[in-house]
């Protein structure tokens, strides 16, 4: 069942169009990941997804419902949360008021939901008392994702998780990503780290120059010989 689907998506800033009739498909329980070099329109992909652009041609649909162009505030209520490469924490909170800000348009007790993202990620309960800003790289990006799994979203956008994290911390994000899609989250994922990104990934998509270029399984495309040239060191 396909749960998310952005269709011949055209989307840049001011008048300058970097994706170009872009599409992908994201079915429940998938992980999807997105790979290209720098400049290849991925993370501004995320951005349209979560309406912080809105596209100049074609359509977002979650589950059918036509999502296109509306706001973040509307998107994070149909079921979709966002990960932003940086400024992705509040660093002067401790951990528990920044969990507790992720769900700030809920209306019901989410003290249920707080212990859950506590036992995915334990860590952050041994110190949910400490500033936020006090914490180590990777420990803010479990913040920052257990922030945005805090209204129990369908859909999980991350933005290059590891990104700046030494290889140990980012091999710890990469096994939350994977728990969190244990749970029934299906993840949309842009990462530097293509290699690790395509290990994960039930699909993937290779962009560049703001089209896409190719797409398969991620098992496919790490045996391709020709993404392997391109993306992933040889």
């Amino acid at each position: 069942m396909i749960i998310l689907e952005a269709t011949d998506i055209t989307a840049g800033y001011s008048k300058l169009d970097i994706l170009k009739r872009v599409g992908i498909r994201v079915r429940k329980g998938e992980i999807v990941s997105i790979i290209g070099p720098n400049g290849a329109g991925k993370s501004t992909l995320l951005k349209t997804i979560f309406g912080i652009l809105k596209p100049r041609h074609g359509h977002v649909t979650l589950q059918d419902h036509d999502i296109t162009g509306l706001s973040p505030d509307k998107i994070v209520k149909e079921g979709i949360s966002y990960v932003p490469q940086v400024d992705n924490i509040f660093p002067s909170l401790t951990i528990e008021k920044n969990l507790e800000m992720g769900a700030f348009i809920r209306k019901d007790d989410f003290s249920s939901r707080l212990a859950e993202i506590y036992d995915l990620f334990p860590m952050l309960a041994d110190r949910k008392k400490h500033k936020a800003g006090q914490l180590s790289g990777g420990q803010r990006q479990m913040v920052a994702m257990g922030r945005a799994l805090m209204l129990d979203p369908q859909v999980l956008l991350l933005d290059e998780p590891s990104a700046g994290l030494a290889p140990n911390l980012a091999a710890m994000i990469f096994e939350k990503i994977r728990a969190i899609n244990k749970t029934g989250v299906s993840l949309i994922i842009v990462e530097q780290n293509a290699r690790e990104a395509l290990k994960m990934a039930h699909h993937g998509y290779v962009l560049a120059m703001g089209k896409n270029v190719l797409d398969d399984s991620g098992k496919a495309l790490l045996a391709n010989e020709e993404v392997g040239k391109l993306y992933l060191g040889g």
